[in-house]
């Protein structure tokens, strides 16, 4: 018969693919975490992973298994879930992951208000240049900027939001402000790294300096990264033009949106979670917490509003 903790053990090895994080996220060493998977190997009598430096990949006998270890997972957690709603209290952790820029700009505000309204949650916040994944089991929640399309989630398109080109004054004061596109030409512009991008729908600029518009050599990056926050710090500060979401620009007085009429970038933000997980109390709350704190405050993420409207915590 298989052991729970073998089983338990073998899933996060499974999900993790590096034996460093698996131990790690299941408060073991790593050399106890090797040993217990090798002896699990050595009682089925079947190689479950093949090892190498890139990390632990199931064989085609540990996907066989997986398939079913992640139901015995599946129903240990709606028993365990089921039992703790006869509390009739709301508690328990909420991991959610969400793009860094929106993550520190909005959610984290909004959020205070959810913590004073349940007060027996505990949230983590992961705010990450990079998407969350989720099959991974690394969040309960998560908000992307694409619409995700792995199997067995459910979606919901959450909030629209809107970018604009952004020049600080001391900037401007040397270089000018741009009056149009072939402007752009000559200006300095910071912007995503571009082989390091973790979505297409981060290439703002690529349109707008088309050598078709701007002309050759065209604009010159002053500074690129991968975190939008760090644009907005390098902006602020006068190294060039960025494409900034207005929910961070627009309440920075220093900072002006320029070439408006030809600059007007609208995305989307989606919401999504695990099936099973979308089922508990606690996650189905922020979920729809989330949604109705957004949704009265669509005028400042589409900037025509300065202020970010934070919920009342008592209602």
């Amino acid at each position: 018969m298989l052991d729970w903790q073998d089983i338990q053990i073998f899933l996060e090895v499974a999900r993790s693919q590096r034996l460093a994080d698996a131990a790690r996220r299941l408060g073991l060493d790593h050399s106890t975490l090797s040993r217990r998977t090798r002896r699990f190997e050595q009682r089925l009598n079947t190689q479950l992973f093949e090892r190498s430096t890139h990390g632990y990949h199931l064989t085609e006998a540990g996907h066989r298994l997986l398939a079913h270890a992640e139901e015995m997972a599946r129903h240990a957690f709606e028993a365990s879930e089921g039992l703790a709603d006869q509390n009739h209290r709301i508690s328990g952790q909420i991991r959610l992951g969400v793009t860094e820029g929106f993550g520190t700009w909005v959610i984290a505000p909004l959020l205070t208000a959810f913590c004073e309204r349940h007060p027996g949650v505990t949230l983590d916040l992961l705010a990450l240049p990079r998407v969350v994944n989720l099959s991974r089991h690394e969040a309960d929640l998560a908000i992307t900027i694409e619409r995700p399309s792995s199997p067995g989630l459910v979606i919901s398109r959450l909030c629209d939001y809107r970018l604009r080109l952004y020049g600080s004054q001391a900037y401007l004061n040397r270089q000018g402000s741009p009056r149009r596109l072939t402007d752009l030409g000559r200006h300095r512009l910071i912007g995503y790294i571009d082989d390091l991008i973790f979505s297409e729908q981060l290439s703002y600029l690529d349109p707008l300096i088309d050598p078709a518009v701007v002309g050759h050599p065209g604009p010159h990056f002053a500074m690129r990264g991968t975190s939008v926050t760090t644009q907005y710090s390098a902006c602020l500060r006068g190294a060039g033009l960025a494409v900034l979401p207005c929910f961070m620009a627009s309440t920075t007085p220093e900072l002006s949106s320029l070439l408006t009429d030809e600059v007007d970038i609208v995305r989307q933000f989606w919401i999504t979670s695990r099936q099973e997980q979308r089922r508990l109390a606690r996650v189905r709350l922020l979920w729809d917490f989330l949604r109705d704190a957004l949704a009265i405050n669509r005028d400042f993420l589409m900037g025509e509003g300065q202020e970010l409207t934070i919920p009342q915590a008592s209602s």
